[in-house]
């Protein structure tokens, strides 16, 4: 199949949202904003073998591919609307095709999101997904924001995809932990409870120490995390049996779970917004003025880690 034919069947959505003027299918796409918001825009490349199991089931690269996007978005407590998609194939696959395109437009109808163009391209199996959106004036949750003595919140539970990922061969493998890894859930409306509201935010894709490092980076803080605090699934106990490897929560990488700073007066009204969105929130550590971030285990004695996080070129 050429190039133009294979978008034409799988990548140009049937009917586009009146903000989007131009879409697939001549030189760049022409969107309007809504008057007085800011445009936000993210960038996520996934690479077989280095993002996601060569094995993986195409319907949830496809899904993948624009959720982890739409966490970006979701840090900023911004409105998702237009998206981008370059995808290098080995080949052309119609099975493949098929599948990968359910799973992306699946997701993109469910948050609004109109593909509005993208390139194709034969080699390694490579995704690069750009998403749009939009968020009112000085209502962006950015990292620099945090405050001595705030209260460092996540959403959900943690470490469930890195497990999912250590378990990934495993003859019986746990379908809830491989649905964290697989099809993350981007915490959109959890973003927008906290516009204007928390001090500063990020999405946890690196791992909850390394991605906390960069809101305390840039808001020149340290913090404190209580690792008996983190929440766990029911899924991961059982996995884990009668200890846990703190690796995981910690520094595993791939929940997109949303981690954010509150004053005292905010925590639990917030808690409470989330948890009837059914997005619960748990305390887990405090913002300190002291450089630096200690872990705390259950016991209260330090924590030390093998690995920070994630990174691509080595830590």
């Amino acid at each position: 199949m050429k190039e133009f034919n294979l978008i034409q069947r799988y990548f140009t959505p049937a009917s586009l949202a009146p903000d989007t003027l131009l879409g697939v299918g001549d030189d760049a796409a022409i969107i309007q904003p809504p008057a007085h918001q800011h445009l936000a825009v993210c960038v996520d490349t996934l690479v077989a073998g280095v993002h996601f199991p060569k094995d993986t089931h195409p319907r949830d690269i496809g899904h993948k591919a624009l959720a982890v996007n739409l966490s970006d978005l979701a840090a900023m407590a911004a409105t998702p609307r237009w998206a981008t998609l370059a995808l290098t194939l080995p080949e052309h696959d119609d099975t493949w095709l098929t599948a990968f395109a359910d799973g992306f437009h699946t997701l993109a109808r469910e948050h609004g999101v109109d593909l509005i163009g993208g390139d194709t391209t034969r080699g390694p199996l490579t995704i690069t997904v750009q998403v749009m959106g939009h968020v009112p004036p000085d209502q962006a949750l950015r990292r620099d924001g945090a405050r001595p003595g705030d209260h460092i919140l996540v959403t959900s539970t943690l470490g469930d995809a890195a497990l999912a990922l250590a378990q990934w061969d495993h003859p019986n493998p746990a379908p809830t932990l491989r649905a964290r890894l697989t099809r993350p859930t981007p915490r959109i409306a959890a973003g927008h409870i906290l516009r204007g509201r928390a001090h500063a935010g990020i999405d946890i894709s690196d791992g909850l120490v390394q991605d906390l490092g960069h809101v305390l980076k840039a808001s020149g803080m340290g913090a404190t995390l209580q690792a008996g605090a983190l929440p766990l699934s029911e899924a991961f106990r059982h996995a884990m049996g009668d200890g846990t490897n703190w690796q995981y929560p910690l520094a595993g990488g791939d929940d997109y779970e949303l981690l954010f700073t509150l004053g005292e007066a905010d925590v639990e009204p917030i808690r409470e917004q989330l948890a009837g969105q059914g997005c619960p929130a748990t305390v887990i550590g405090r913002i300190e003025a002291e450089p630096g971030l200690r872990v705390l285990g259950p016991d209260g004695a330090p924590l030390t880690l093998e690995q920070g996080g994630y990174s691509h070129f080595g830590n």
